[in-house]
């Protein structure tokens, strides 16, 4: 019988890769848990004194971490089945192993019922985490700052409410026109914290889309028809929008019921409070957004920013505007970079989500 060549495959070759991705799928966890929990209670059937009834409770700690909602109720069901049989088993049953068996019941018990609460998910939790991040992370890349000339500075910063990595803040930045403009926006949607941040990912998703299609004028009515056709229980949302042509420093500047931005002139050194009128979107239908146009000449910026940088419980938001600009001086130390973050560090409050935007022209 010839050799076969080398490199060749052998028969039954590929039978051990398809075991392994057998043995990590549900099913195969699954199994391998179940028969981890029969061997403890065999074993406990032939020496029940020397091993503990609680053994049999571990495979399904591990199977609440790494199987799906599909399997973990009828793993959990079977997890039941043995803890009755080493209960069977033992000695006696002294009060020490009564009460640990009953937790043991009651934790069974309470895995199936919320795993067939979850059951629509289709995931386990430690795949549940991943995907709650990668949503999260998704809201951020929303928020990444397109390659610019060396001419400008744009940097954003976002906190959220107790420190939460979710958030109704957030800043979505696209560049138009083949590069020749930066188009800004800064979101507050209602509510704070984990609350807001399924609605803060959708609305992320659909500014980011509408941001870069549509002409600037146009993007502030189709995000406020958005929303209303949503029809969401907490439906609304503050924006500012900012579209700066990176050639001359002109932009044009809308509001949707935002904090003012400012601009800062360097000439100066003072603060200016753009104010243009826009109502809340989501709430009146074919609303109307008047337009700020300007220019940032070189050396100036701009501050575009939430209500959590400024509103304080019993503090009127124009001083809340004042302390936020005195402290912007007092960080800038003839640097602008860096700003951004070191400023939501600095003012707003810990209990409301914030975010910031700085837009700076370099002299």
């Amino acid at each position: 019988m010839r050799p076969l060549p080398a490199g060749l495959p052998v028969a039954g070759g590929a039978v051990i890769p398809a075991g392994r991705r057998w043995a990590r799928t549900d099913v195969g966890i699954a199994c391998v848990l179940a028969a981890t929990a029969a061997a403890v209670v065999v074993g406990i059937a032939l020496n029940p004194a020397d091993v503990p009834v609680n053994l049999v409770f571990l495979p399904l700690v591990l199977g609440i971490l790494f199987l799906s909602n599909r399997v973990l109720p009828w793993f959990a069901l079977f997890v039941i089945v043995a803890l009755s049989l080493a209960a069977f088993f033992q000695d006696g049953l002294t009060p020490r192993v009564g009460v640990a068996l009953s937790v043991m019941y009651g934790v069974a018990v309470l895995v199936i019922v919320l795993s067939l609460r979850r059951g629509q998910i289709g995931v386990g939790p430690f795949r549940g985490q991943s995907m709650l991040v990668d949503l999260r992370d998704r809201i951020l890349a929303q928020g990444e700052i397109p390659a610019l000339p060396d001419s400008w500075l744009v940097e954003s910063a976002l906190t959220s409410a107790g420190g939460s990595p979710f958030a109704g803040d957030f800043v979505v930045a696209t560049s138009g026109d083949h590069g020749r403009r930066i188009e800004l926006v800064v979101v507050d949607v209602s509510g704070k914290g984990e609350a807001a941040g399924t609605r803060a990912l959708q609305l992320s998703g659909a500014m980011g889309g509408l941001v870069a299609a549509l002409p600037p004028y146009r993007f502030l009515p189709a995000a406020n028809d958005y929303l209303l056709q949503r029809a969401w229980e907490e439906g609304f949302a503050t924006a500012v929008h900012v579209s700066v042509d990176l050639a001359t420093g002109v932009f044009e500047l809308r509001s949707a019921g935002h904090p003012p931005a400012v601009q800062r002139e360097a000439g100066s050194g003072r603060w200016r409070p753009l104010r243009p009128d826009g109502p809340v979107l989501g709430i009146v239908e074919d609303a109307e957004f008047a337009c700020h146009r300007g220019r940032l000449a070189p050396g100036d910026s701009l501050l575009l920013y939430t209500d959590g940088m400024v509103e304080e419980p019993r503090r009127d938001i124009d001083l809340g505007i004042d302390h936020m600009l005195g402290e912007a001086e007092s960080l800038l130390r003839g640097s602008w970079d860096g700003l951004a973050r070191r400023l939501v560090a600095a003012v707003g409050s810990p209990d409301d989500d914030r975010a910031l935007l700085v837009v700076h022209r370099r002299p």
